[in-house]
């Protein structure tokens, strides 16, 4: 079974940066393709950003030019650095192993002033 571990959340102010990280653990599994998810409450979980083994990257466009995902497969994590952040960038954000769908427990990102 695989593990996903996020860690990195908290609260910012507008304009600031957080860099959230997600290890992978256990299972026999690809680690592919990553993904870095988010959800308020009330709404579905959306796609921030995606990273292929190989390195190739997919943002959604609200956060293009501010956010970035990266990935160390020695160590098995990927990472989003989340720049200028925004009051509506506030959600919990999830990490999700595409290939065996697994989701990590999520980690809250407050953006306040």
């Amino acid at each position: 079974q695989v593990q996903l571990v996020e860690s990195g959340g908290g609260l910012v102010q507008p304009g600031g940066s957080l860099r959230l990280s997600c290890a992978a653990s256990g299972g026999i599994f690809s680690f592919l393709l990553m993904g870095w998810y988010r959800q308020v409450p009330g709404k579905q979980r959306e796609l921030v950003a995606s990273i292929n083994r190989g390195g190739s990257t997919n943002y959604a466009d609200s956060v293009k030019g501010r956010f970035t995902i990266s990935r160390d497969n020695s160590k098995k994590t990927v990472y989003l650095q989340m720049n200028s952040l925004k009051p509506e960038d506030t959600a919990v954000y999830y990490c999700k192993e595409e290939i065996t769908g697994s989701w990590g427990q999520g980690t809250q990102v407050t953006v306040s002033s």
